[in-house]
């Protein structure tokens, strides 16, 4: 597939390399992307990055485009090729890996039976919800609905206690919300309250759909917002739920029972699945408070009503065109500003793997991962660490005891690479081609029940999280872990061959490996210790320093703006923000090791730190619509992809001195500001 096209108005870099008697012209895309019309001391991110938006505009499917969308495309249609070749083997046992991924997507491209079935492969579930009488039954029937995938009136999961990571726990927390954080029921600014108004439209439109008149629509729409923003108003801020301590509140059931009177705990415990629950994490204890209230001043009319509309929403892409359509329109179209849907294809094979991404992945892995993928990913990862130490080790903030303990955690960090060495057993999932949107619901249940039979067993510190073919990767503070999933290794513009080190160290070793270590030692990370559980092994001097020095990250970040009105919230951003800083930092560090920086070897006319700093500008090469880019700024704890590449960098004297950045240059930070961490 060829990704990248030449640019008319600025320089084009060719490679070229020998193939026996054949020489193949190979395009540079550190060159291409570039915009230079843009000074590099103004904006990096647009200097680096846009001759490549220039000629690649957002496509009305999406709400953003660059590197991501790239190698998704890649990655869906190899997944496409998959689920076409699973489907059409009419010969594959039942109950198999092939069998049930060719059903899934055969089930979804399969329209006219979808929009045939319509509704119905949830009407079970909403005679059930009717049929509620009082509280109780009110209760087990929130319960059920989060055991099938719907997520009524708080969020509710198993992971590992974060006070003692060798156990499971139940944890609960805020939720409930359809416009999903707590801020859109109540900011005031002209775009937020126009995506509220839209979003009574919607649930009205939704009720229709369902079967209502036109007044019982519009009473249920003014139901569910008003309950739904009562559920907000009991919220807490994106920023405030970045505190683990204060959002660890353990108890056990009789005090969950005190804290809310209307609500027994021990039966919904029950009712969720969970046998001989002995104790509770509660996010947010005020949450609780108000829903217990909410639970009896609420008529149980107004509760069924909310608990239909959140069944409905949670299926609404699979039950037809009208209320796929419908949900197109309010969550895509108001709220992310994509115009069109993505081709039907795209949208089946994406569920597919979203629900059977663990039997793709075996696939994946051994057709389409390049040999010696796992191999260079760990290489990179363990060179990462290696600077990492090194860095800690000549921090001049950082008292030795601190330095100590911080190069233990650093050491005891496990990197998973590539993909798992075992895989989950889907073996209880049933699949057809009856319908899909059952398909769903039964994988679904299975995720549900793979997540709440962990409850009093030993925990797996080898299972993963994501899939091979998922582009991204994590830090899990309570393994003390990073995963980078195998289709990291893709760099567009590099297919066929091995990039050089700077772009290799520029997007693998610090937008990835440099990152993720990064989170173990970010606002949230530093406060766990080498065994991944929640406890404080600085000392009080250091950790003050260290809180002074992510203040002024908070500080820097606070003042973008991203579209008029709209600023990055610094405070819920700063993990993010810590993490590309010490990623980009600890990557250079790394690429200063290899033969291409210490030869000061030149590529497609550029020097070895150019190449390095344009590679990470392209790791964050995306371009968003503005409303997407709102929808971020209050949702999202990353800043948006400008800021990931203009932030960092202007922190950097390397950066200055490659790109003669002025000290009066909006890309360099005032030395007092100048913020150095890691």
């Amino acid at each position: 597939m060829k990704l990248f096209k030449k640019i008319a108005f600025f320089s084009i870099a060719v490679l070229v390399v020998s193939c026996g008697k054949k020489e193949v012209s190979i395009i540079d895309p550190l060159l291409t992307n570039r915009d230079t019309t843009v000074s590099p001391a103004v904006d990096f991110f647009h200097y680096a990055n846009g001759g490549w938006f220039n000629n690649h505009p957002i496509p009305s499917s999406e709400k953003s485009n660059g590197i991501f969308r790239m190698i998704q495309d890649t990655i869906n249609s190899q997944i496409k090729s998959i689920c076409k070749k699973s489907a059409a083997d009419d010969k594959a046992t039942k109950g198999s890996n092939k069998q049930k991924i060719g059903d899934f997507y055969a089930s979804g491209m399969d329209s006219l039976s979808i929009n045939k079935l319509g509704i119905t492969p949830l009407n079970k579930e909403l005679a059930a919800i009717d049929a509620l009488q009082d509280v109780p039954q009110l209760l087990s029937a929130i319960a059920h609905l989060h055991t099938i995938g719907a997520s009524p009136a708080y969020s509710f999961y198993v992971n590992q206690d974060d006070k003692i990571s060798s156990k499971y726990a139940l944890f609960f927390g805020q939720g409930g919300l359809g416009l999903g954080d707590r801020d859109y029921y109540f900011n005031t600014d002209e775009q937020t309250v126009t995506i509220r108004k839209e979003y009574v439209k919607h649930l009205q439109a939704m009720m229709h759909l369902m079967g209502q008149k036109d007044v019982n629509a519009i009473q249920s729409a003014s139901t569910i917002m008003k309950l739904e923003t009562d559920l907000a108003k009991a919220s807490r801020k994106i920023e405030d739920l970045r505190d683990p301590v204060k959002n660890y509140n353990k108890m056990s059931l009789k005090q969950f029972n005190s804290l809310t009177p209307s609500i027994a705990w021990d039966k919904v415990t029950m009712n969720l699945g969970v046998k001989n629950a002995d104790s509770v994490i509660v996010g947010q204890p005020e949450f609780y408070k108000a829903l217990n209230g909410m639970i009896t001043t609420y008529p149980l009319k107004d509760w069924k009503t909310y608990l239909k509309w959140d069944l409905v929403n949670t299926y609404a892409s699979y039950i037809g065109k009208s209320f796929e359509d419908q949900n197109f329109k309010f969550y895509s179209t108001a709220m992310s500003g994509v115009k069109i849907q993505k081709p039907r294809w795209k949208r089946v094979v994406e569920q597919t793997n979203n629900s059977l991404g663990e039997l793709i992945g075996q696939v994946y892995v051994s057709e389409y991962l390049p040999k010696g993928s796992k191999e260079k990913l760990l290489e990179i990862g363990n060179n990462i660490r290696d600077v990492y130490a090194d860095h800690i080790k000549k921090l001049d903030w950082m008292s030795l005891a601190t330095k100590e303990k911080a190069l233990k955690k650093l050491s005891k960090i496990v990197m998973k690479v590539g993909y798992p060495d075992k895989w989950k057993d889907m073996s209880s999932v049933t699949i057809d081609r009856k319908s899909y949107c059952g398909n769903v619901m039964q994988t679904n249940i299975w995720s549900y029940n793979y997540m709440i039979h962990k409850y009093g067993k030993v925990v797996d510190r080898t299972e993963w999280s994501m899939y091979p073919q998922t582009y991204n990767a994590y830090y899990n503070s309570s393994n003390n872990e990073i995963v980078v999933p195998a289709c990291n290794i893709i760099v567009p513009g590099f297919e066929g061959r091995m990039p050089d080190d700077a772009v290799l160290y520029g997007i693998i070793g610090g937008s990835t490996f440099g990152h993720e270590i990064t989170h173990g030692f970010d606002d949230q990370g530093s406060q766990y210790d080498e065994n991944g559980n929640l406890k404080n092994w600085w000392t009080k001097e250091d950790l003050k320093k260290f809180k002074v020095r992510t203040q002024l990250i908070v500080k820097q970040f606070s003042k973008f703006e991203v579209i008029k009105g709209k600023f990055v919230n610094g405070s819920a951003t700063q993990g993010e923000n810590i993490a590309d800083l010490g990623g980009v930092v600890m990557g250079y560090e790394a690429f200063k090791k290899s033969k291409q920086f210490k030869t000061n070897q030149k590529i497609s006319g550029l020097s070895p730190n150019e190449r390095y700093f344009l590679s990470y500008a392209y790791a964050w090469m995306v371009n968003t619509n503005k409303e997407a880019l709102a929808q971020q700024v209050m949702t999202d704890v990353h800043a948006p992809a400008q800021y990931r590449i203009n932030g960092p960098l202007a922190n950097i004297p390397e950066f200055y001195k490659t790109f003669n950045i002025k000290p009066t240059d909006a890309m360099r930070q005032p030395d007092s500001l100048r913020v150095v961490i890691w």
